[in-house]
């Protein structure tokens, strides 16, 4: 028989959990297009009810974005400058009414190579806590998605926040996508940056995560070390190496080619870079 519970509390949860094995329901915007009109076949647990596990607080060291927040929520939060770039990745999560509903820890359970805002959480070095009947446990989240709808996520085990540790969570950041049109599209490719400058205006810190251009988002750590120390410009960004993108992968879809993507990836990097660190509107003028 299908079960459907809706907790009161985390522990309550984490005991359901423990007994039986359960399909997540937060704000339902991938659970039910899923379905495709198939009748429920998995255990529900719904954790609408869990009202500790909405909004963004903070601790001495971190942000926590507890697992229930929504997209509207973190766009309604007053936050610095360095998560620009998660904000911008919210207004590309589909229209206004996913961003009321869609939570930010769903868009990463859901492990889509094209979720909006893995490349933005990438940048901040954010963790995500993982809670169970055994205890806590905190993973890196490019150490969480392992693939296209995979995670590390265990049997028994619920994603209850997200934490970004306040050390990344400084300069300035910028988000840019490409979609087949402006508005509610899943990416070809998008990519995240956040930069921090010295007192002589060199780059002193350089994040950079690209999406949907592998079956994972992920950081050019070669890119950001080869940014380092140089002074931020247009003609900079516009210098960027091919080989800084071999770790990417991209795939042949009704989207765009992978030769494509690969070349989008170059020019979204770019723009990101330059808006993160004020050149784009420098370049305009």
């Amino acid at each position: 028989m299908i079960r459907y519970a809706k907790p009161r509390a985390v522990d309550e949860a984490l005991q359901l959990l423990a007994e039986d094995r359960w399909r997540i329901l937060a704000g339902g915007t991938d659970f039910y297009p899923a379905l495709a009109g198939r009748p429920i076949r998995q255990n529900v647990l719904d954790i609408n009810g869990l009202d500790a596990l909405r909004g963004i607080t903070e601790t001495p060291d971190h942000f926590v974005v507890g697992a229930r927040t929504t997209w509207t929520d973190v766009l309604q939060h007053k936050l610095p400058a360095a998560f620009d770039a998660l904000k911008q990745a919210a207004r590309e999560v589909g229209s206004v009414q996913i961003q009321n509903a869609g939570t930010v820890a769903g868009n990463l359970c859901n492990a889509s190579p094209a979720a909006d805002g893995v490349p933005a959480l990438l940048v901040l070095d954010a963790e995500v806590e993982l809670r169970s009947l055994e205890g806590a446990r905190h993973l890196p989240l490019a150490m969480f998605i392992l693939g296209n709808r995979r995670t590390a996520l265990r049997p028994g085990e619920l994603m209850t926040a997200i934490h970004i540790p306040k050390r990344s969570a400084s300069g300035t950041s910028s988000f840019s996508k490409l979609g087949a049109r402006r508005y509610l599209v899943i990416s070809i490719a998008m990519a995240a940056a956040r930069v921090e400058t010295g007192v002589d205006g060199r780059l002193t810190d350089v994040a950079i995560a690209v999406g949907a251009c592998s079956p994972v988002a992920h950081r050019l750590i070669g890119l950001e070390q080869a940014l380092v120390g140089r002074l931020p410009s247009p003609s900079l960004f516009r210098e960027i190496e091919p080989d800084h993108f071999s770790a990417l992968a991209p795939i042949d879809d009704v989207r765009g080619s992978a030769e494509y993507r690969q070349a989008a990836a170059w020019e979204i990097v770019s723009r990101a870079l330059a808006a993160a660190t004020g050149e784009e509107r420098r370049d305009a003028a």
